[in-house]
């Protein structure tokens, strides 16, 4: 399939991504597409899904919160439990 995506494609950015995955949504609820091409657009969808929640995963680890504590000023990673 030459629409198929590359395992070792770049992942899109998280914008191009969302705005992939709004564009498919569109077409889909459409309802007039045959079902081949629906099919192909479900699985794209998807993966552009599980690649956007991932850099969001990626994203949130990366946060940090500043405290402060006494005169200094540290970062914690955000969410971490105490």
């Amino acid at each position: 399939m030459p629409d198929t995506p590359d395992q070792d494609a770049p992942l899109p950015s998280f914008e191009t991504g969302l705005e992939e995955l709004e564009t498919i949504v569109k077409e889909l609820e459409s309802g007039d597409l045959p079902l081949q091409r629906s099919l192909e657009l479900f699985e794209k969808g998807m993966k552009l899904s599980k690649a956007c929640r991932k850099q969001l995963e990626e994203a949130e680890s990366r946060v940090e919160i500043l405290v402060r504590k006494g005169d200094t000023v540290t970062a914690e990673p955000f969410g971490s439990e105490k």
